[in-house]
Parts: structure tokens; C-alpha cells; sequence
């Protein structure tokens, strides 16, 4: 996923990161609503980390007189638009449609969109998807919505009309899943994750591009070279280990801890290889609900 340019490098300041705890309560919501809009908790995840900086960033242009939840979601939007778009995933079909404002919308698909209907939101062109997980997930109103994704009522009426209309067939045909990647660890992930569990810390760093770089969900953006990421690793104090995983059908590192005698995952690290190289390395050691949203996680077993 490509990072918008003006992402702070190196450790990110108290400020920020305190910014970041005072929108604690809401950064589950954020994530559900950018993973579901990207069709990946993980590009979820990533594009909320560059809309949260993006509202740190215009924190003196929020009117503090009106909720902050609508003000950071319609950034979180934004941003899911934009990896869209980057993605070249938009459809026609999210050309602005004109509609007569009375336009009376379909009813939802049930209070708070049923789970396995929720993934399915990833098969409507964004404007309906939006709409729909808006409404029937997080209960905007529809005024509330059309400023959100900068349409009228009489735009979001006809987009839930439609996306419902979609999403009931697909619920009666019952024939299409959530799309998702199926990759296999390549050689060089395995490679990786061998030194990384001999601590070969020098070793890893001969399989990375000069170039790469590295973000700690909440904690760091830059090069890995000046990065103290292998360092706080290998302070550790409890028994860790890295082992292969899934991630809905990424292959992914998982971090597991000893506690209690029992091996429990406690961070998700994804990796990024070009021309036999390592050119991005994401760690959500902080993110839990990164892998808690996930539609399946599998891992290798610790004996």
C-alpha cells in the first residue's frame, strides 16, 4: 500500500500518540468501517493509521461544538476512497447518479447488518457500500451521510436502494463469498522468520531493501535501518516466538507469547517483497482488532 507523503518519520511524539488514546473508544469502529470499505482488515488498518494522522493533522480546523465520531469517520472515508481509487478498483457505477430527492430507500438488510452479509459489502461499487455500512452498521442518519460521503439525501436514498437491493440477492443466491488473497509463505518470508526467531537480527537485515520501510501501528513510520524495532524485540522479557500464519488468506507472521504455560498470539506482522527483497514491514502489535475483526486466523501450533 502506498503511505501519503507527509506520514511523521522515525518515533511518533507523546502528542500524537496521546491524541491516539483520547480516540480510543472509537478506533474499533473506524477500523470495521475502513477494513470493510477495502475488502482487508489489514489495508483497513493501514488506511486508518493515514486518516487519523490526516485529523491530527487539521485538529485546529474541528469545531468542537459538533461530535468528533462523524468528523473522523468522513476522513476515514476520504482515505478509503483515495486507496480505491490507487487500487483502480472503482467502478463506473460510482459515478454520481442523478435522482429525484424523494426516492424512497429500500429497507435494510436487518439491524446492524448481519456478519456474513457485512463482507459482502466489498461487492458494491464504494458510494453504495459506504452508504449501507453507514446506515445499517454504525446508524447515521441520512443527512449525516450524505455529508459524509459529499452527496444529498436524495444520492444516498437511491445508493441504499440499490446496494440493499444487491445485497439481498446475493444474501438469496447465497453463491458469492467475500473475495480474498490466498498466498502461500514465499521462501523469502520463511527466511525471515527463521533468523528472526534465531534473533539473527543482522541476518534479517541482509534480506531488506536499503530502501524499506517500516510502520509500527501507533508507534513508528521510517526506515527500518534506524528503527529500534529489532532492538525492543529482543528486550523482551516473556518467552516469544514467530511462527507462519493466515491471515483471511494472507500469509502473514504471527507473534506468539508464553503466558501461563499457553502460546497466545499477540501481534500480526505483514511483509511486503519486491525483486527478492523486503521493501515493507507492518507490525499491529498495537492494533488488536485488527486480527479480533478477521474472518479467520490460523497459525502454527507451539508444543
Amino acid at each position: 500500500m502506498e503511505q501519503i507523503a507527509d506520514l511523521p518519520a522515525g518515533i511518533f511524539d507523546a502528542r500524537y500518540v496521546a491524541f491516539l488514546e483520547t480516540i480510543a473508544t472509537l478506533r474499533p469502529k473506524l477500523h470495521r468501517y475502513c477494513a470493510r470499505m477495502t475488502g482487508s482488515v489489514l489495508d483497513g488498518e493501514d488506511v486508518m493509521q493515514d486518516a487519523l494522522f490526516q485529523a491530527y493533522r487539521k485538529l485546529e480546523q474541528f469545531d468542537e461544538t459538533r461530535p468528533l465520531a462523524p468528523w473522523l469517520f468522513r476522513i476515514a472515508h476520504n482515505q478509503c476512497i483515495d486507496f480505491l481509487r490507487k487500487r483502480e478498483v472503482r467502478q463506473d457505477a460510482e459515478a454520481e447518479v442523478l435522482v429525484d430527492d424523494s426516492v424512497e430507500a429500500a429497507e435494510a438488510v436487518g439491524h446492524g447488518l448481519d456478519r456474513a452479509i457485512e463482507h459482502l459489502v466489498v461487492s458494491l461499487p464504494p458510494k453504495e457500500r459506504a452508504c449501507v455500512l453507514l446506515k445499517d452498521v454504525f446508524e447515521y442518519s441520512l443527512e449525516e451521510i450524505a455529508e459524509l460521503v459529499d452527496s444529498t439525501v436524495g444520492g444516498v436514498k437511491a445508493a441504499l436502494n440499490r446496494g440493499r437491493t444487491k445485497l439481498e440477492a446475493l444474501k438469496r443466491g447465497g453463491a458469492i463469498t467475500k473475495p480474498r488473497q490466498h498466498t502461500d509463505p514465499s521462501p523469502l518470508l520463511s527466511l525471515y522468520l527463521e533468523r528472526f526467531n534465531r534473533r539473527d537480527w543482522d541476518g534479517l537485515l541482509e534480506l531488506i531493501s536499503a530502501d524499506a520501510r517500516l510502520r509500527v501501528a501507533d508507534r513508528y513510520f521510517g526506515d527500518i535501518a534506524n528503527a529500534p524495532y529489532y532492538r525492543n524485540y529482543a528486550k523482551r522479557s516473556a518467552p516469544w516466538r514467530a511462527v507462519l500464519g493466515a491471515l483471511d488468506g494472507e500469509a502473514v507472521i504471527v507473534v506468539l507469547q508464553e503466558r501461563d504455560g499457553r502460546w497466545n498470539p499477540v501481534s500480526i506482522v505483514r511483509l511486503e517483497e519486491r525483486d527478492h527483497r523486503l521493501v515493507r514491514i507492518v507490525d499491529y502489535t498495537h492494533c488488536p482488532w485488527v486480527w479480533s475483526l478477521a474472518e479467520s486466523l490460523s497459525f502454527q501450533t507451539m508444543a
